[in-house]
């Protein structure tokens, strides 16, 4: 049964963000309460169906009791309750506790695993599914750190993705990629079992992480270049060091300037998720209901490309479009995990 004071509760917030909408307010204050309103119209709009659905049901029972207009309601009530279930349980998915961080851009990280060469080439491959994937949903996909192997594979790379809902959609694919192939270094034919990592962080805003300027070692050294005239001839990269935390993270850009900002913005994100997990570890009954475990030594899913078939092992969700999913086509398996994810809040709100 949905909490029908909750549901007053909700819609009283929103009007009231509403009003305070239409007040002068400060920058900051336009930012906050907009991202509060963005998130809570969607589930006003949801109750406002449920409540007119709840009147017409209440209506159309009124009339049975009215000779003139009880074959009318015979015929409009059943088509009513048939619709009464859907609508309580949509009611119910919008009610659970959001992730505030949903609707952060995200930075992920891509790194190979076990697989030498092969699973560089894997990590570039990644990287290229996931471009592919935020340019179809329209989002914006900003490569910040890059380096590549000797055999054109990706070594690390670290991009920042923004958009609507960017993290909401991106969360679950923290983990080990598997992939089951034959290798373009092998001559001999055999499949090769390789892997890579993938790390989703919800980008850290300056009100999350306060950093003590005395907690850094910020040291300045020449990038590597392409060769010949592309040589940087100044030390334009940045590596900065968390003391507390040893956290190091590096940016060799060709400004020293904006160096500093891309590696400050990944420290401060890499300490913020550090903090969603210490939270997280305090939750650890209620994570146990979620998909997976969060944890990123997790084998997540299993590409294999002699049989074009992708494995979502938490969900045990199997596809046989691979080449599909390699360029970007990614909804099925996001709108799944997703899925799972309510299901499993669902059952422990009711258990």
């Amino acid at each position: 049964m949905v909490p029908l004071d909750k549901l007053d509760a909700i819609t009283q917030r929103f009007q009231y963000l509403e009003a305070r909408m239409s007040e002068g307010l400060s920058g900051d204050q336009i930012a906050e309460v907009g991202r509060e309103y963005a998130e809570l119209k969607p589930v006003v709009e949801e109750i406002a169906a449920f409540r007119q659905l709840l009147s017409d049901i209440d209506e159309a029972e009124a009339m049975l009791a009215d000779p003139e207009m009880r074959e009318l309601a015979e015929d409009e009530l059943p088509g009513l309750k048939d619709r009464l279930p859907e609508m309580e349980q949509a009611m119910r998915v919008a009610l659970l506790p959001r992730d505030t961080a949903d609707a952060r851009p995200a930075l992920i990280e891509i790194r190979p695993g076990t697989g030498g060469d092969e699973a560089s080439l894997f990590a570039g491959d990644l990287a290229r599914m996931y471009q592919r994937y935020a340019e179809a949903r329209g989002w914006r996909f900003e490569v910040l750190e890059q380096s590549l192997s000797e055999v054109g594979g990706v070594k690390d790379m670290v991009a920042r993705i923004s958009g609507d809902g960017v993290f909401a959609r991106l969360k679950f694919e923290s983990g080990v990629h598997r992939v089951q192939r034959v290798p373009e270094t092998e001559s001999g034919g055999r499949i090769h079992t390789s892997a890579a990592t993938v790390a989703v962080l919800p980008e850290a805003e300056d009100v999350d992480i306060q950093i003590d300027a005395n907690d850094l070692r910020i040291d300045t050294m020449r990038s590597s270049g392409a060769g010949g005239q592309h040589v940087n001839t100044t030390d334009s990269a940045v590596r900065i060091t968390h003391i507390p935390t040893g956290l190091v993270v590096t940016s060799s850009e060709k400004s020293q300037h904006r160096n500093r900002e891309i590696a400050m913005q990944v420290l401060k994100t890499r300490l913020f998720d550090m903090e969603r997990e210490r939270a997280h570890d305090e939750r650890a009954a209620s994570r146990k209901a979620q998909v997976g475990t969060g944890d990123r030594s997790e084998r997540i899913r299993t590409y294999n490309f002699p049989q074009g078939r992708m494995t979502d092992h938490r969900i045990n969700l199997t596809l046989y479009k691979l080449a599909d999913v390699m360029a970007g086509a990614l909804d099925e398996i996001i709108d799944a995990l997703i899925e799972a994810d309510q299901a499993a809040k669902l059952a422990e709100l009711d258990a």
